[in-house]
């Protein structure tokens, strides 16, 4: 009974209420801090997405910067490896066939029909038609050249080892090819100012370890390819059946440039790089062999390294050569 009286009494009664008064100011307090922080927190978030941005903007460009210079290096290479380069057209050119004619240009009438004749020619006429046509045909044969047997044998002759440029290499690196399991893809030092890539598909036959540092013989003048992506210089040559692949191996002491000749051919001048289409490498192919002797071969005469010794396979005899 004492403590309700004294807690009813005027003086208690205001001091609570001044307790409630100032408890209700500092949570008014209180949710001003909050909402200025929230405001500060939301102000803080867009600053930082700003600077991720204008990051994300001048990487982007950065890149494309990357990727332009690569491309230019790639345009080089292949220009200095003679592969031709072909622009794309460009998407801001129509072709003539795709613009459409004014509305102001009406297009143009066709052409009156000329009125047939319903006259049957005459036997004149049909007469001198024939002549005439005869009289070309003669004009044109006398101008055209006739190509005898002899003529396409000459040619044909023309055509023999001596149009391949076959060189001592050696293999001082070599590794898979990224994206085809059955390709290594090889530097071979030639003795020329940077070693070639050389791209073989020699992963079934010959053991990686087998590959490294050994001295094979190339033909250097074909026509650079791509194979997966990867340019090749030139091509390991081996016995080859269907069954089994052996790279040709050339005689101790020969060196990586020295030239592989043909006995009764030669050494003369070949051409740089042999022209696809006339298919000289195809022609030549079919008369490379392997003798009884294990000795690379055209039609019979023995490769050879002048002063060193002839180019042989390890155990095949009378196999073909590519």
């Amino acid at each position: 009974m004492f403590v309700a009286r004294l807690l009813a009494t005027p003086r208690v009664m205001a001091a609570s209420s001044a307790v409630i008064q100032r408890l209700e100011q500092r949570a008014q307090l209180a949710d001003e801090i909050i909402l200025r922080l929230q405001q500060e927190v939301q102000a803080l978030r867009r600053t930082v997405a700003s600077r991720e941005e204008q990051r994300l903007v001048q990487e982007n460009t950065r890149l494309k910067e990357d990727v332009k210079q690569l491309k230019d290096q790639l345009i080089a290479a292949e220009i200095r490896n003679g592969l031709t380069q072909v622009p794309l057209p460009s998407l801001a050119q129509k072709p003539a066939a795709t613009v459409m004619a004014s509305p102001a240009q009406p297009p143009a009438q066709p052409p009156a029909p000329v009125a047939e004749s319903k006259s049957a020619p005459t036997p004149a006429a049909e007469g001198k038609g024939k002549k005439e046509g005869k009289k070309q045909k003669k004009e044109k044969s006398a101008k055209e050249p006739k190509k005898d047997g002899k003529q396409e044998a000459a040619a044909s002759d023309d055509v023999d080892i001596r149009n391949l440029d076959l060189r001592i290499g050696k293999i001082v690196n070599v590794k898979k090819h990224p994206d085809a399991d059955s390709l290594y893809v090889e530097e071979v030092e030639l003795g020329e100012a940077q070693p070639r890539t050389v791209v073989s598909g020699l992963v079934k036959h010959i053991p990686i370890e087998q590959m490294q540092d050994r001295m094979v013989v190339l033909c250097c003048n074909l026509k650079p390819a791509k194979m997966r992506g990867i340019l090749s210089q030139a091509m390991v040559m081996c016995a080859s059946s269907p069954d089994k692949v052996e790279i040709l191996q050339p005689p101790a002491g020969a060196a990586p440039g020295d030239r592989v000749g043909c006995e009764g051919y030669e050494l003369g001048d070949f051409p740089p790089q042999m022209n696809p289409k006339k298919k000289i490498f195809e022609r030549i192919q079919p008369h490379l062999l392997t003798n009884d002797d294990l000795q690379a071969t055209y039609k019979g005469a023995r490769w050879h390294v002048e002063g060193k010794g002839h180019i042989i396979a390890a155990t095949m005899s009378k196999s073909g050569i590519k």
